[in-house]
């Protein structure tokens, strides 16, 4: 699968939620919200990564941060769209100037 075939999947599962959103709530997330909702699975991400580390109680460690950082990466194609980011090309470009601090 590539990734514009992610970005097509992120971009369905968050209309879906837009509408659901819309039905429970009168409308849906903004882009703040939708960040703020980032923040929290980053945050749940952390405590997983301590729990893999010893320094905290879970089950399922492996299974759970699977999950999470899943769940971050769909905020991120989420919110790409939403500010109108081209998360392909920008993540190559990072990727370039990085490795070209490197040399």
């Amino acid at each position: 699968m590539e990734f514009k075939d992610l970005i097509k999947i992120a971009k369905d599962i968050r209309g879906k939620y837009s509408e659901f959103e819309k039905q429970k709530y009168g409308r849906e997330w903004t882009r703040s919200e939708i960040a703020q909702g980032f923040v929290g699975d980053v945050g749940d991400l952390m405590k997983l990564v301590m729990a893999k580390e010893g320094i905290r109680d879970n089950q399922d460690v492996d299974e759970k941060i699977a999950h999470e950082l899943s769940d971050c990466l769909w905020s991120i194609i989420v919110l790409a769209d939403k500010f109108g980011v081209d998360l392909e090309g920008s993540f190559l470009g990072t990727m370039n100037e990085l490795e070209n601090r490197l040399k």
